[in-house]
């Protein structure tokens, strides 16, 4: 059984990764901002021994520094780095906050990077060695199609470029880094108007991260394993 480390993990795609991974017998280490203020999360510490559910508020440098000093474990198989900001919606051409892209620029694209670098010691231990990092389809160049959505668009085509590199300098480690669209989903996020659950996504996705091997490292993959262009 793996050792898997999620972020963003009180609602939506992150709580149902708890889930799933905690249903097939994997030690799950899951952040949150304000874990007393998660009941899923808690309740699910009562059902499983092998969950714990950890501070983390990706937005704060401190939270940030201090994170690694909470880990009881030794090893990290497998990092899911799933917390992410939309920002505003109506960042249109003419109507683009600069300081409101730079938070969101900080939370999607700059602390995943900084989390790895944080955490590289505890992942290097890890049996699977296996980063992954939420992205969006909108984070796709070839895709974009529509315009618009200019903080968030180039907010997760700066994560995709990020993990392109991450790949490259770990490789010689053994670790496999991809980038992954979870699909239309149901969230806060998402909105109800989206074309599929949280169930559906993760068990996509968590059949992909299981599949994947060093060879496919660097990649953009959508949640039902199809490659998305860059």
């Amino acid at each position: 059984m793996a050792t898997v480390l999620i972020t963003g993990t009180n609602r939506g795609i992150g709580l149902e990764f708890v889930q799933q991974f905690l249903a097939r017998g994997d030690t799950v280490l899951a952040t949150c901002r304000q874990p007393n203020s998660a009941p899923a999360l808690q309740q699910l510490q009562k059902e499983y021994q092998h969950l714990q559910v950890l501070r983390l508020d990706v937005a704060s440098a401190e939270s940030l520094q201090h994170f690694p000093q909470q880990l009881a474990v030794d090893a990290i198989d497998i990092f899911i780095n799933n917390a992410g900001v939309y920002g505003p919606r109506n960042a249109s051409f003419g109507n683009v906050d600069g300081e409101t892209w730079m938070s969101v620029l900080r939370v999607n694209s700059i602390v995943p990077i900084l989390l790895t670098q944080l955490l590289i010691d505890k992942l290097r231990a890890g049996d699977d060695k296996k980063l992954l990092y939420l992205t969006s389809k909108m984070g796709s160049i070839d895709d974009n199609t529509g315009g618009g959505s200019y903080v968030y668009r180039s907010s997760k085509s700066a994560l995709n470029a990020v993990v392109k590199s991450l790949a490259v300098d770990l490789a010689a480690d053994g670790f496999t880094s991809a980038v992954l669209h979870p699909g239309w989903v149901r969230t806060d996020m998402g909105g109800p108007n989206a074309l599929i659950d949280t169930a559906t996504s993760v068990a996509g996705m968590m059949r992909l991260i299981d599949s994947l091997g060093t060879e496919q490292s660097g990649s953009f993959f959508n949640y039902d394993g199809s490659v998305i262009p860059w």
